[in-house]
């Protein structure tokens, strides 16, 4: 099959690498995590799940989705015709914009614990704020975590104790040069679902704050949660769940619904306003009250299109269950890739949770495996990766016909893997796996 030809893209990515530290403001749409050297890198359009490439390629989203923020599909027509109101009627103002108020009562009814809303517009400045919080409320300064937390200082000060630290926690390899060293030892990691490496750190360390992602790609161990709060509740910690990745898709708000433990804080992002900038630390007054004793403040917190987009987004999430849609749509991609590996005799594995369907390969390459399955699949007409986030606009059409290309694919990886030229196969180096420098 002919290669596609994206050169307008790669050329673009090529220089925006000489103007921009890092060629992106976002290490996961860097195209050496894709395809290095072959990857589209920038679009001129799309809509639903497809996406039209500067050279005029038309592709089916079959990864990432905006990077987990697109959950309706781009372009959601309910979404962005609020966003067009919001925006002829003035989306920034000297007076503030009555949707702050209706979005924090519907985040509000959604979580009936909680008394009280704050507003970022990204997913680590919302965590940031509720580390703040925490740590004024709690007037101690140390916090526990697992789990991925974004970019802030107080997460990467993590790595000033042990380069490494970060490493188990979905990106090795960071470098927190630039995070004052006096941080060193107020970030304390834990893995997930060991509730005994958590006792280990409350035992030797006064926390005062717990952070947790509550579900990624590994489901919670019986209890492990539980035990989780038992422990915040018993040092008086306060527990914050980072709902920014898996909020929204498995429930209407947050995965602590589903797990029946209540944090004191609850952050989301991404998927709750369709690919508009949005954050929001949701939390009980007492604790969120202590906003008020520290300085968190900002002008484009406050701009119209955030809320607009999130409300539009909630009202389609619940009339519409997108919940259950995700599910079947990532239940029938996890089947798909299951029966097809067996019919190749290709060893995966398939990582929950169903909205975000992820394969994992059971080799010794597996990144040159992946590499080759999104070379392969661009060829096909998709940007392909080994996870699905799922959205409502991908239908069961699209996933049988996704299907009959990992089909051809899958059966190229296993002749490649049996004749031992993986790497000859690649039509450029192998895709990166965490953050490496570009230039």
């Amino acid at each position: 099959m002919a290669n596609v030809n994206c050169e307008t893209g790669i050329a673009l990515w090529n220089k925006a690498k000489k103007l921009i530290p890092g060629g992106s403001q976002l290490l996961s749409k860097r195209a050496e995590q894709f395809l290095p050297d072959r990857w589209p890198a920038y679009y001129q359009k799309a809509s639903g799940t497809t996406v039209w490439d500067l050279d005029g390629n038309k592709f089916t989203d079959m990864s990432y989705m905006g990077i987990g923020a697109c959950i309706l599909g781009y372009c959601d027509p309910d979404v962005d015709a609020a966003v067009k109101n919001a925006i002829d009627n003035c989306s920034m103002n000297t007076l503030n914009c009555p949707e702050e108020v209706e979005l924090a009562e519907l985040l509000l009814r959604i979580h009936p614990w909680a008394g009280s809303v704050r507003y970022a517009r990204t997913g680590g400045e919302s965590m940031a704020i509720a580390v703040r919080i925490a740590r004024a409320h709690a007037r101690r300064e140390k916090v526990a975590f697992c789990g991925y937390h974004g970019w802030s200082d107080w997460y990467l000060a993590t790595n000033l104790a042990d380069g490494t630290n970060l490493d188990q926690h979905l990106l090795s390899g960071l470098d927190p040069n630039g995070v004052p060293t006096g941080l060193s030892g107020t970030a304390i990691p834990f893995n997930y679902n060991a509730i005994e490496e958590l006792q280990a750190v409350v035992e030797k360390n006064d926390i005062g704050v717990i952070v947790v992602e509550p579900t990624r790609h590994t489901e919670p161990k019986p209890e492990f949660l539980k035990q989780v709060r038992e422990i915040a509740d018993e040092i008086n910690a306060v527990l914050i769940f980072d709902e920014i990745t898996i909020g929204w898709r498995m429930t209407i708000g947050g995965y602590h619904h589903i797990a029946g433990v209540i944090p004191d804080i609850a952050v989301y992002a991404k998927a709750m306003s369709n690919g508009y900038p949005m954050g929001a630390v949701v939390g009980k007054s007492e604790v969120l009250d202590a906003a008020q004793t520290s300085f968190i403040s900002s002008t484009y917190w406050t701009e119209r299109i955030g809320p607009t987009a999130a409300i539009a987004t909630i009202n389609k999430l619940e009339s519409e269950n997108v919940p259950s849609h995700l599910d079947e749509i990532g239940q029938a991609i996890g089947a798909g890739w299951k029966e097809l590996a067996e019919k190749h005799g290709l060893d995966i594995s398939i990582l929950p949770p169903t909205p975000l369907v992820t394969m994992a390969f059971n080799y010794d390459e597996p990144l040159v495996i992946k590499t080759l399955f999104t070379q392969e699949m661009l060829k096909r007409g998709y940007l392909a990766v080994p996870s699905v986030y799922v959205s409502n606009a991908h239908t069961i059409e699209q996933v049988n016909a996704y299907m009959e290309q990992v089909d051809e694919v899958f059966g190229i990886i296993k002749a490649a893997i049996d004749n031992q030229n993986l790497m000859d196969l690649l039509e450029g180096p192998v895709a990166h796996s965490g953050f490496q420098r570009l230039t």
